[in-house]
């Protein structure tokens, strides 16, 4: 479950990680609770989603072409530097009582930005760190070190907003990046593997997309996670609306509640390192149970109720999450795989922007049970057609029949369907 460990520059990857991720976790809380706090609006709380990753949908493939060119770490120096003084400039704001709901729309936008580059320049970075034979297991680690930080962040966040306020947060944050900038330089550059770097020309940006196209394991898992990021994984918007307007339980509860998906998320992702294998079928069931999931929680009566879904809900989510990326990854050539990386993430975090004010709008409107009802039902349909789908191209039927006294539905090749058809 942890051999990648072994390896000293993921090592020190990881642990640069492990303290930055907590602090991002802190301003994801602390900055969607200070927009609530000074609109009252969920939807300004989707429109903060929105411009953080606006940038993404707009610039994403390019930021994967230059990432193909570009040498990763010190890509990565750059752009963690520039997170780092932004969430410094929005904690002197904050701290010092002159912050405008437009200084977190503006700070949102501008680590928008930076993580057009260093989003898939920190994906297939990991390559790099760790070689093909252990890519899978890193990146279900990555994943599981993200999630982990989300059972600290938010409980910390929660606690300091209560208590001091949430400039501090945003300050821990921006001092949490001296971890992974003292780890990139740390890194030993003859233990990195080499990967080939694409050399500047026209069409890159075309050729990129092509590759996507006309690979059915890469494009429908990429549409797949569009949806699911789109409507469903805007839990910003929901969780704060359960929080505040269903009910009235305040910041503690919203902590709580992304503590609580946490802990699901680190057990997804640790079950996926201990896997070893991402197989698309399991994409689709767990997109599916995912969405079931959301349409159950919001018809939960009470807190607790309600707050015991999300452990679940964090375990399907993060194996859909980490079961895409690291299919992609496995499936792609490295000299296209920031291109590749950069698009799955345009889609998969670059839906934010069309769904969270649509979301956002749906439960300032309807309430926050339609608006998180919603979202659970666009996933699970979007997974039962792209599953239907890739049997279909992957020459599949539907199999029911008996096995060992228990009945068993899965997937087999249309020959060997009709082999095990009984005769006429």
């Amino acid at each position: 479950m942890f051999s990648s460990l072994k390896v000293r520059n993921y090592r020190l990857f990881f642990m640069g990680q492990v303290v930055s991720n907590i602090g991002t976790w802190m301003q994801r809380i602390a900055q969607d609770w200070l927009v609530l706090s000074l609109t009252g609006s969920s939807a300004a709380v989707g429109i903060t989603t929105a411009l953080q990753f606006l940038p993404m949908l707009l610039f994403g493939l390019y930021g994967g072409v230059l990432v193909d060119r570009l040498r990763k770490r010190p890509t990565l120096l750059v752009t963690q530097s520039a997170m780092a003084l932004t969430a410094i400039a929005l904690a002197v704001l904050t701290l010092t009582g002159h912050v405008q709901v437009w200084h977190v729309y503006v700070a949102a936008f501008a680590v928008g930005l930076a993580t057009v580059v260093d989003n898939p320049a920190r994906q297939s970075f990991v390559s790099e760190l760790v070689g093909p034979g252990q890519l899978q297991n890193a990146v279900s680690l990555n994943s599981a070190n993200f999630q982990s930080a989300r059972l600290v962040g938010p409980a910390v966040a929660g606690l300091l907003i209560t208590g001091v306020g949430t400039g501090y947060a945003f300050l821990f944050n921006g001092l949490s990046f001296i971890a992974p900038l003292t780890g990139l330089l740390l890194m030993r550059a003859r233990e990195l593997h080499v990967v080939e770097r694409a050399p500047r020309g026209k069409g890159q940006l075309r050729e990129g997309v092509r590759y996507v196209t006309g690979r059915p394991e890469l494009i429908w898992p990429i549409v797949l996670v569009g949806f699911v990021g789109t409507f469903a994984f805007n839990f910003p918007v929901y969780l704060s609306a359960f929080a505040d307007d269903v009910f009235h339980a305040g910041a503690g509860a919203y902590s709580m509640f992304n503590t609580l998906m946490a802990v699901g998320s680190v057990v997804g992702a640790l079950l996926a390192a201990r896997r070893g294998t991402a197989r698309l079928r399991l994409l689709i069931v767990a997109a599916m149970a995912f969405g079931a999931l959301e349409i159950l929680a919001a018809t939960t009566p009470t807190l607790w109720m309600f707050a015991l879904l999300m452990v679940p809900l964090g375990l399907f989510g993060m194996t859909v999450n980490v079961t895409t990326n690291t299919s992609i990854q496995m499936s792609t050539d490295p000299a296209m795989r920031g291109r590749v990386m950069a698009l799955y993430m345009m889609i998969f975090l670059g839906g934010s922007p069309v769904g969270a004010p649509i979301v956002g709008w749906i439960t300032d409107s309807y309430g926050a049970r339609i608006g998180l009802a919603t979202g659970g039902a666009v996933a699970a349909v979007a997974a039962a057609v792209i599953g239907l789908i890739l049997a279909r191209v992957g020459n599949l039927r539907l199999s029911v029949g008996w096995h060992g006294g228990h009945p068993r539905v899965r997937f087999v090749p249309r020959e060997q369907q009709e082999a095990l058809a009984p005769a006429a």
